[in-house]
């Protein structure tokens, strides 16, 4: 089902139009009333007739005017059947005997309960996220899905826990993505999936962004421990990459100033001190050799 335009004609024409109707529908009745005690057929027609449009016919054609508020619609259902969509705001005349089911076209969000799931690697986590959205399509929302709020809700929560198990939680340096590592990239994934999800019930996902991201409490603390020795371990090795550098840059410029004629076991042992003070946690404490190394 798409939408469409439904017919709508100015309200104040309609209103206008009812007024005319009541005030004729009145007249009737009061100059009906003078006959009826005579049991003239004219007066008691004229009576029936006025009576029967101040409570049948006035009331069916005010049915009709509706007024639509900025950025809402109004869907026109004639007897079970779909007539279109009113969009423009303003007060109009549409269909009597229709109903005329209000759908707001303002932008929404709403946060996703923390959920608990299991990423990639089986470790469970807890996610959330917050969701931008609005409905496009007001046929496809009341008539192609039931509750199409209740159904973004739970399409979202479904989207959020089919992102979370396709990423681990962090790589430690293995080169792929991570749910907080690469936040963006996995929000933008969540974006897409959940507008295939809801473009039956005719809504557009503006922004889909994670808010909330954590290990679960029962692995919280050894997946802290785990994340404080990977960073131990990448610091070390950037300590030693520095040392490195700089004990090379040491032997060079000795070689290169002709201060030092140092042989493979005396390049060996300075290779090995100056390794140990850079690469130490505590300050180095230096010791003069005052006799020979052999």
């Amino acid at each position: 089902m798409e939408e469409r335009r439904a017919w709508a004609a100015s309200g104040f024409v309609g209103l206008v139009a009812v007024i005319v109707l009541a005030a004729v529908g009145v007249a009737l009745v009061v100059l009906g009333i003078p006959g009826l005690e005579a049991a003239r057929t004219s007066s008691i027609v004229l009576f029936v007739v006025g009576l029967f449009a101040v409570l049948v016919v006035v009331p069916l054609a005010a049915s009709g005017l509706v007024v639509v508020q900025p950025n809402q619609a109004r869907a026109i259902v004639f007897f079970g059947r779909f007539a279109g969509v009113i969009r423009r705001a303003g007060f109009w005349y549409a269909l009597p005997l229709s109903s005329k089911p209000r759908v707001s076209l303002r932008v929404r969000n709403f946060e996703t309960a923390r959920l608990k799931v299991n990423d990639v690697r089986g470790n469970p986590i807890e996610i959330a996220a917050v969701v931008v959205w609005r409905v496009v399509d007001v046929a496809k929302a009341l008539f192609e899905v039931d509750a199409y709020e209740a159904f973004v809700t739970t399409q979202s929560e479904t989207a959020l826990r089919h992102i979370a198990s396709l990423y681990p939680y962090d790589v430690f340096g293995e080169e792929r993505r991570s749910l907080r590592g690469n936040t963006d990239e996995v929000s933008r994934d969540l974006q897409r999936e959940l507008q295939a999800r809801v473009a039956v019930a005719g809504v557009e996902m503006l922004e889909a962004r994670l808010t909330h991201l954590a290990y679960s409490s029962e692995i919280a603390g050894a997946m802290l421990q785990r994340q404080q020795a990977e960073a131990v371990v990448a610091a070390r090795a950037k300590i030693v990459e520095g040392a490195v550098g700089m004990v090379q840059m040491a032997i060079r410029a000795l070689k290169d100033s002709g201060v030092a004629d140092l042989d493979a076991e005396r390049t060996a042992a300075m290779i090995n001190n100056l390794m140990v003070a850079v690469v130490s946690e505590r300050a180095a404490q230096p010791v003069i050799n005052t006799g020979s190394l052999y």
